[in-house]
């Protein structure tokens, strides 16, 4: 099978980066696209939390586009090209599948990460610590998670939910504390500390900590845009009585 769209995109790149190609295009670097790696990512996500099929097919042309326009700028730096980046994806997952494309024998999806995990450890042995190989571009939330999920691997965990609880309301009162003595700095190291326990909760029950945000901030702008819809007068003038009974009414509205 020939994929004609996408050797036509490649050649596209490849006329946009060069000296004929578009002054804006040429201009650019891997630092420079950066932000739009980010960017287009969080767009294709969203486009999948609203089930929009057609709005994903184009975010994802979108994440596609930095992945070919960062091949082609190693490409000319002699770095690599994007049949090199294809070919250690290729080598990477064939490698990690072993009970799809070797001998291995697995039982379920845990045994499948389990061994994941295993070929990972193999194949980057220049990591000795747990906690290598975190992205430090993340988000601080997706990042918490992660250095949660990896300590846990080393067998650092809360004997049972109950003691997580615990922790939890630890740092709620350590937080007081530093309030009662107006320590901006130590109140912020807490409330770090409560947010990094709420995120292994989240953890402890197989949530994902970034998406729960996200769809909490939607719902809250959700209800927030029916309450300017409901208002009878600016929201400025409201009491804080107003303002609860309004939000009542566009929650149980939507």
């Amino acid at each position: 099978m020939g994929y004609v769209n996408l050797e036509k995109l490649i050649e596209v790149i490849r006329v946009l980066r060069s000296p004929e190609g578009c002054p804006w295009d040429r201009e650019q670097t891997h630092d420079s696209l950066k932000r739009n790696m980010l960017e287009e990512a969080y767009e294709a996500v969203d486009a999948i939390n609203a089930n929009d099929m057609k709005h994903l097919k184009e975010e994802l042309g979108d994440v596609l586009l930095q992945v070919l326009l960062h091949s082609q700028i190693a490409s000319e730096e002699n770095a690599f090209n994007i049949e090199d980046v294809a070919k250690e994806l290729t080598d990477k997952l064939i490698h990690r599948h072993p009970h799809v494309f070797g001998d291995a024998k697995v039982d379920s999806a845990d045994d499948v990460v389990t061994n994941w995990e295993k070929l990972k450890q193999e194949e980057k042995p220049h990591r000795k610590s747990a906690m290598d190989g975190i992205s430090k571009a993340q988000s601080a939330l997706m990042s918490a998670q992660k250095i949660s999920k990896k300590a846990v691997k080393t067998g650092f965990e809360w004997p049972n939910e109950e003691e997580l609880y615990k922790c939890i309301n630890s740092e709620f009162e350590e937080f007081k504390e530093a309030k009662q003595d107006n320590d901006k700095e130590h109140m912020e190291e807490e409330f770090g500390d409560i947010l990094f326990a709420i995120v292994n909760l989240a953890r402890w029950n197989k949530i994902d900590a970034e998406q729960a945000l996200i769809k909490a901030n939607n719902k809250f702008m959700k209800r927030f845009r029916k309450m300017e819809e409901l208002a009878t007068k600016p929201l400025e003038e409201y009491s804080f009585e107003e303002y609860d009974a309004l939000w009542k009414k566009a929650k149980s509205s939507i």
